[in-house]
């Protein structure tokens, strides 16, 4: 995990609740993909308390867009 003194201070800091939100997945979900190193890891902020970067989420789900449009076309027949 991240430290929060690596951070600039124009950062803007996601809790879980909103990360799901934004990314559509439950809090085993993500957990699970930062574990196989496929999403971001989450910030320590405390002994209990996590945070994500949110423009880590926003690349995430920018490559997870272009991801899925490329097996789209890849996959349509014509």
């Amino acid at each position: 995990m991240y430290e929060l003194h690596d951070l600039p201070s124009s950062t803007t800091l996601l809790r879980l609740p909103a990360v799901r939100q934004r990314v559509g997945l439950s809090t085993a979900t993500i957990y699970r993909l930062v574990k196989q190193g496929t999403f971001p890891r989450p910030l320590k902020l405390g002994a209990q308390s996590v945070a994500w970067i949110e423009a880590e989420i926003q690349q995430w789900l920018r490559t997870c867009f272009v991801r899925s449009r490329q097996s789209n076309l890849t996959t349509v027949e014509v």
